[in-house]
C-alpha cells in the first residue's frame, strides 16, 4: 500500500514533463488562427525558397560578369564577342551591347559624328540606363521578402489577438477563470506570433543582405560602364 502513491507520481511523470506539440497547437486552434498560421507558413516558405535561389542567381552572375569583363578587355573584336555573350544572360555583356549600339547608330559609319559631346552624353545614358535596368531585373523579387519582413510579425499578432479573445470567451461561457480554461488558447495564439516571427526575421536578413549583394553589383557594372564609355571617348577623338 506503500507504494501506491510512488507509483502513481512515476505514471504521472511523463504527462507533467511534456512538451508543446506544435502540430498539436496547430489542430486546436481556432479556424481563424489555423488560417494565419498556414498562410504564415507558405509565406516562410517561399521566403527559403527565394533566399536559395537568389543566391544561386547571384554567385552565376557575378561569375558570368567576371568572366566576361576579363575576355572583354582582352579582345581584338569587342563587337563580335559582345554579339555572342548578350544572348547568354550576361549583364555587362547587355551593358557593353548598349553602348556598342547607341555607338554604331551614332558613328553612323561617316567619319565620324559631328558633335563629339553629343555623343559621349548618348553613350552615358544609354549604358546607364542599362545599369538600372539589370539592377532592377535582380531585385525583383526582393519586394516578397521586405513585404513578408514588415507585414508577417503583425499578421501573427492578429492570429494572437484573435486567440486572446477567443480564450476570453471561453472564459464567460463556462464561467471559470482558472489557468486551467484560458491556457490553452493563449499557447495557441502566441504559437501564431512565433510563426510570424519564423517568416519576418529570414526575410529581413535576407532582404538586407541581397539588397547590399545587388547594390554592389550595380556598382560594378557602372565602374564597368565608366571604363567602356572612356574607350568609346578615345575613340571617338580619333575619327
Amino acid at each position: 500500500m506503500t507504494n501506491l502513491p510512488v507509483l502513481s507520481l512515476v505514471t504521472a511523470a511523463p504527462e507533467a514533463n511534456g512538451r508543446l506539440d506544435p502540430l498539436q497547437l496547430f489542430l486546436d486552434a481556432d479556424i481563424v488562427v489555423q488560417a494565419v498560421m498556414a498562410g504564415l507558413l507558405i509565406a516562410s516558405v517561399v521566403v527559403w525558397m527565394i533566399i536559395i535561389s537568389f543566391s544561386l542567381r547571384m554567385a552565376g552572375v557575378r561569375k558570368r560578369c567576371s568572366d566576361f569583363e576579363g575576355d572583354f578587355w582582352k579582345a581584338d573584336d569587342f563587337d563580335a564577342l559582345v554579339k555572342e555573350r548578350s544572348k547568354k544572360n550576361i549583364p555587362s555583356a547587355r551593358i557593353a551591347a548598349a553602348g556598342m549600339g547607341e555607338w554604331r547608330r551614332s558613328v553612323n559609319g561617316k567619319g565620324g559624328p559631328t558633335d563629339r559631346d553629343g555623343t559621349r552624353q548618348r553613350l552615358a545614358s544609354a549604358m546607364e540606363s542599362q545599369v538600372a535596368q539589370e539592377a532592377d531585373m535582380l531585385a525583383d523579387r526582393l519586394n516578397f521578402l521586405a513585404t513578408v519582413g514588415s507585414v508577417a510579425p503583425f499578421v501573427g499578432l492578429f492570429g494572437t489577438v484573435w486567440g486572446i479573445m477567443n480564450s476570453f470567451f471561453q472564459i464567460g461561457v463556462q464561467e471559470n477563470s482558472s489557468l486551467a480554461v484560458v491556457a490553452p488558447g493563449i499557447s495557441e495564439a502566441l504559437f501564431a506570433t512565433a510563426i510570424g516571427l519564423f517568416a519576418a526575421i529570414p526575410a529581413v536578413i535576407a532582404y538586407n543582405r541581397f539588397s547590399h549583394s545587388v547594390n554592389s553589383l550595380e556598382s560594378r557594372m557602372q565602374r564597368f560602364a565608366d571604363r567602356f564609355h572612356a574607350s568609346l571617348s578615345r575613340e571617338l577623338e580619333r575619327l
